[in-house]
Order: structure tokens, then sequence, then C-alpha cells
């Protein structure tokens, strides 16, 4: 028995030091949900979560592109279809107008619907670069096309859009040009404009190409929805399969990082009753050099 150094006071004092430490620690894990304090909890754990988080980021931004992509896609196909619509319109009128009953009056009222339905067109479709050059072929009502999306003319000659759907930027996928002013086909045929470009004749309801050649211009959008339609499912898988991926980071992220809450308020009870019993032991250890003091006394 000695009475400099109570070295079970010191050890007592050391194990109460620890077990407040570790009260503490599931205190703060507890209070703010994550299992990694500092650097020093779990180093390499930290390092995989951040480079996850990163991860994470750029798929979600990747989403955004697509989701972009599509909204684009639907406005095409939004677009292509009001025009399917007025085709089937300019294709009845050409049918009405043969009718042998119809006078000169009833024709060139629809006539002049029929070429209301084209200046409709035209305004959609826009006069700009065709493919082969960048001279208009016909006149429009407007500035600039209606057939637009964000800036964006859609039925212009352009390269394909090439859409970033991938967390390193390298995977990709292509969002199909729609080039409806292209000299040759059938859409151009029906809405080319003579005063403009007298390289070919004007289409008129009553010519005798009209009803082919707007059966014609009806397969090209019909062709046009297929491709549209095409990248619009594309688009949506890859959604999909970086929706599953991000679900999964997440997890494995937050099981890097988020405190479980039945273990930490376990390890918390169990650390608070090692404090206690810390504190009581103290100061029965610290009472012990009084023993010495008696025997002297005695």
């Amino acid at each position: 028995m000695v009475i400099n150094t109570n070295q079970n006071a010191v050890e007592v004092t050391s194990t109460l030091q620890k077990s407040h430490a570790a009260m503490n620690r599931s205190i703060a894990r507890l209070s703010t949900g994550s299992k990694i304090l500092q650097p020093s909890d779990d180093a390499a754990g930290l390092s995989n979560s951040e480079k996850m988080l990163a991860q994470g980021s750029r798929i979600e931004a990747a989403r955004v592109n697509i989701q972009n992509a599509v909204s684009l896609t639907q406005t095409t196909d939004g677009f292509l279809s009001s025009m399917n619509d007025v085709l089937n319109r300019m294709s009845e009128l050409s049918i009405l107008a043969q009718d042998v009953t119809k006078s000169a009056g009833d024709q060139a009222l629809y006539n002049t619907e029929f070429e209301k339905l084209k200046e409709q067109l035209r305004d959609v479709i826009g006069n700009g670069d065709n493919g082969t050059d960048g001279d208009p072929n016909w006149n429009m009502g407007s500035t600039d096309p209606s057939g637009s999306f964000n800036g964006i003319v859609l039925f212009g000659a352009r390269a394909d859009m090439t859409i970033v759907v991938g967390a390193t930027g390298s995977q990709t996928i292509e969002v199909s040009e729609i080039n409806l002013r292209r000299i040759g086909g059938a859409m151009s045929d029906l809405l080319w404009d003579n005063s403009v470009d007298g390289s070919q004749p004007d289409l008129n309801m009553d010519s005798p190409s009209a009803i082919s050649t707007i059966n014609s211009a009806i397969e090209q959008l019909a062709d046009e929805r297929a491709k549209v339609g095409a990248d619009l499912s594309c688009l949506g898988l890859v959604e999909a399969q970086l929706q599953v991926q991000e679900e999964n980071l997440s997890a494995a992220n937050s099981r890097i990082r988020d405190v479980d809450v039945a273990v930490g308020t376990t390890r918390l009870a169990k650390n608070q009753i090692l404090t206690e019993a810390s504190s009581s032991m103290l100061q029965q250890t610290n009472d012990l050099p009084r023993l010495a003091l008696r025997l002297l006394n005695s």
C-alpha cells in the first residue's frame, strides 16, 4: 500500500476517459446521423464515400440531360403529330376539290384553306438551311420557326444531337436529325414556293400530283415519328438504368456514412453505464490512500 501513487485510480481514470470519449462519439453520431465525424474515424470509408457522392452527382446530371432530351423529343413528336393532322386535311381538300358539283366559289374557298395550311406548315418547319444550301425555299409568316425547342430548330438541317448519358462523360446517345426542308423530300415539294426559288413549280390543290405528294409527305412524317419513337425508347431505357445505378450508389454510400440508430443507441447505453461505473469506481479508489493514513494514525 502506497501513498504517493494511487495506481488503481490511474487505471480507473484511464477507463473513465475512454468510456466518456466513446459516449461522446455515440452522442455526436446519433445527433448528426453520420458515422464519420472526422477523417480519422474511417479514412478508407471516407475516401470511397466521397467518390460515390461525386459519381452520384454526375449520374444525376446525366439524368437531367436525358430528361431534357426527352422533352425535346416529345416536343418534336407533338409537332409531327399536328403536322400529320394538317396533311390529312390537305389530302381531304384535294379530294373535295375534284367534286364536279362544286362551284368556282366553292373551289376558291377550298384553295384558300389549302394555301393557309401550307403556310402553317412553313411556319413550323422554317425556311433556313435545307442540307443542300442555306437559301430558303419558301416564305414564312414569322422570322423564327415555331417548330423549335429552347432555340433549337427541330426540322432543319443539323447533325444528330449527342446526349451525354453516363457518369464518365463517354456514354452518349444520338437524337436523330429530322430535316423536313431537304430538297427532293415530299414535304419540301409540297411547300415549295416558286416565287422564292424558281427551280421547280408550286404544288397547288388541283395539281395532278397533289394527292400523291401529300401521301408521300404523310409517309415521310410517319418515318420521322418512328425515329422519334426509337429515340424516346432508348432514352427511357438509359434513364431507368441510371436510376437503378443512382439508387444502389446511394445505398452503398449510406452503409459507409450513415449511423444505424439501433446500434448507436445500444452503444450509447453501454458507454453511459461504463462511464457511470467508472465514476463510481474512481471515487472508491480515491479513498484507498486514506487507509494508509489510518494505519499511520494507529
